[in-house]
């Protein structure tokens, strides 16, 4: 293996003046500096990153805690994490928790023991513990997607907020019974999410109804599309007086739940809207029909790495900072105004029913404006 020394003397330079330019560090001259990168080249030497770090103290080397890497939505997150350290001389190391308290737990302590820089994290559930640890041992962490407590910063896209505007969009069709299919209670997106709905219900003068919410788990892959096609079984089975639309709280549970309707032999929308927080990647559908609430993933796993680098090399001081990144409703074929008449009677027969169909008015829908 090459030395420094070797490089140097290759080069007809100082070991300074090559560690200058490996480091980008200092002046060089462009020449000098030309004829170090080729006897670097020729040599094929490798900087030793343990020495390095041992001189510096850094690793420079950060680590993304996912709670579900399956999710395109965290795919974006990650890449956005990954571009954003690469350009700024470090790497990432991904972790998958699947939504598991333990599994965060068991990656934290592994990460200590690394001695990484810092750690963005995507907490499973309460995250008190996890930043407690982190903070024993002196690791920066940036919390994304949910929120975080204070001092502690946070990058994520407003949650309630977003599902207040599909909320009203679905409102301003003329739909009163919404179901909302959720994750876990204790994830702040799911809480956040289910208080969206219910704002946007309040200022139109109706009350959310707690027979139409379902709290799954935000699971990972298949697992959350099989809640979300169970929730939404349960909610069009609860009451003799089903939901007009269902709202998502994220694209998995959407999946399940159109699978559901599907095999109920109900049409989107003509027999029941749709509305999703998440955009799916154009990759994964032919052509793109949910309403969605669309996050800037990309951005926060960009600003997320940003955030954790400048306070690392000392560009920012006061803690907690939080960052919260606006979301883009994007109105498609899932929602329409809704049918009079509930969406099935099971006393009726077939052709009654579609007779019935046939002689139903729609609801004229009243412009209420998204903010």
């Amino acid at each position: 293996m090459s030395r420094i020394s070797e490089v140097a003397e290759r080069a007809g330079v100082s070991a300074m003046t090559v560690s200058r330019v490996l480091n980008n560090s200092g002046y060089v001259r462009a020449a000098t500096r030309q004829r170090v990168e080729l006897a670097i080249a020729e040599l094929g030497y490798v900087p030793n990153a343990l020495a390095r770090q041992l001189r510096s103290k850094r690793t420079k080397m950060l680590a993304l805690v996912l709670s579900d890497i399956s999710n395109p939505f965290f795919t974006t997150i990650a890449r956005g994490v990954e571009d954003a350290a690469s350009a700024r001389g470090f790497a990432v190391m991904f972790c998958n928790t699947d939504e598991s308290d333990e599994e965060e737990s068991r990656y934290l302590r592994l990460l200590v023991e690394r001695q990484v820089d810092g750690v963005l994290l995507v907490p499973a559930q309460n995250a008190a513990a996890s930043l407690r640890l982190l903070r024993t041992h002196s690791i920066p962490v940036v919390v994304l997607d949910r929120r975080a407590a204070r001092r502690v910063d946070n990058v994520r896209c407003d949650s309630e907020e977003g599902a207040y505007a599909l909320a009203r969009h679905l409102i301003g069709l003329g739909h009163r019974r919404i179901a909302v299919l959720t994750g876990r209670r204790a994830i702040s997106t799911s809480a956040d999410r289910v208080a969206g709905v219910r704002r946007a219900l309040a200022e139109a003068g109706i009350a959310l109804d707690g027979s139409l919410v379902r709290y799954g788990g935000f699971n990972f892959g298949d697992k959350n599309v099989a809640d979300g096609r169970l929730m939404a079984q349960e909610v069009l089975a609860a009451t003799d007086d089903p939901p007009t639309a269902i709202f998502a709280a994220n694209n998995f549970i959407a999946f399940g739940a159109v699978r559901a309707l599907r095999d109920l032999g109900l049409k989107i929308p003509d027999d029941i809207s749709v509305v999703a927080f998440d955009d799916l990647p154009v990759e994964w559908v032919d052509e793109p029909f949910l309403t969605v609430a669309a996050q800037p993933a990309y951005d926060i796993g960009r600003r997320a790495a940003d955030l954790i680098i400048d306070r690392l090399e000392g560009e920012r001081n006061a803690s907690g900072e939080s960052v919260v990144l606006p979301f883009e409703v994007i109105v498609r074929r899932s929602t329409a105004a809704p049918r009079v008449r509930p969406l099935f009677d099971p006393t009726r027969s077939r052709s009654e029913d579609a007779a019935a169909r046939r002689g139903e008015a729609e609801l004229q829908p009243h412009a209420v404006p998204i903010r």
